[in-house]
């Protein structure tokens, strides 16, 4: 990572602040926090430039492209180019819905979650493809999946096709950008976030809600968002210089078998 300029979305809390703060720590020279929150994104930042990276935060909205735009331009205007751009913004449709199921969700959270999960994903790629392929420093993408992308489940549907087709523009991406630019995904279990907490503790019994999502972890416990940054980096690195259009799950082991404990 050393010395490479890097864009985290999402990075105002949870496995985003994980992933900046563990790029600044392998020597990153600069990362941009993107995140929607100023003073969740602002304090990322600080943590940033405390682990010894230049870090500026961008208030950016995934649902509106003149944002995203600005976000890429921004940062390659602010710091001479683009190396890695980390995708991880996400949202689950349980932030705007109570017990959204298939037959309830309502049209508009289902596109809410589509243009921050997905679209937005895709513009940001778009916007920071042609920096992508001037950098000579190994450009990567590394696009945030889910377990949800690769099984079903209940009560979040949107969530869950977004996260399959994160899955499948990846493979895009890489297929596209290749051989300037790799990209990749990570599909995470699940990681013990705000995000996590908000949907388990939007449910009517939540102790029965996290006991049913961690019961196929082979590892009995909710990962941790520094596990998910080491990977991350990883991916992001040179040290994963010929691995490109894959998606790497990191769920504890609950797609080995999906048995339960």
């Amino acid at each position: 990572m050393q010395d490479k300029i890097c864009i985290v979305t999402g990075a105002g809390q949870g496995m985003g602040r994980a992933i900046a703060q563990e790029f600044a720590a392998r020597g990153a020279g600069a990362v941009v926090v993107a995140d929607i929150n100023p003073e969740t994104g602002n304090q990322t930042a600080d943590l940033v430039r405390a682990a010894g990276a230049a870090a500026s935060f961008t208030a950016t909205d995934l649902t509106i492209s003149a944002s995203i735009r600005e976000l890429i331009d921004g940062a390659a205007r602010e710091y001479g180019g683009i190396d890695v751009l980390v995708n991880n913004a996400g949202v689950i449709d349980t932030a705007f819905a109570k017990n959204p199921s298939i037959q309830r969700l309502d049209e508009e959270v289902w596109d809410r979650v589509f243009a921050i999960n997905l679209k937005g994903m895709w513009l940001a790629t778009k916007f920071a493809a042609p920096y992508l392929k001037r950098s000579e420093r190994g450009p990567a993408i590394v696009n945030a999946g889910s377990v949800s992308g690769m099984t079903g489940y209940a009560g979040a549907p949107a969530y869950v096709a977004s996260k399959g087709g994160v899955i499948q523009l990846t493979k895009a991406t890489a297929v596209e950008l290749a051989p300037l630019v790799r990209c990749n995904c990570y599909c995470p279990g699940t990681i013990d976030t705000p995000m996590a907490r908000e949907f388990i503790d939007a449910a009517p019994d939540s102790g029965a809600v996290l006991s049913y999502m961690t019961a196929s972890h082979l590892i009995p416990r909710q990962g941790r968002p520094d596990e998910v940054a080491r990977l991350v980096a990883f991916l992001a690195s040179d040290d994963s210089s010929f691995m490109t259009g894959v998606s790497i799950l990191i769920d504890g082991g609950s797609l080995a078998w999906r048995g339960t404990r």
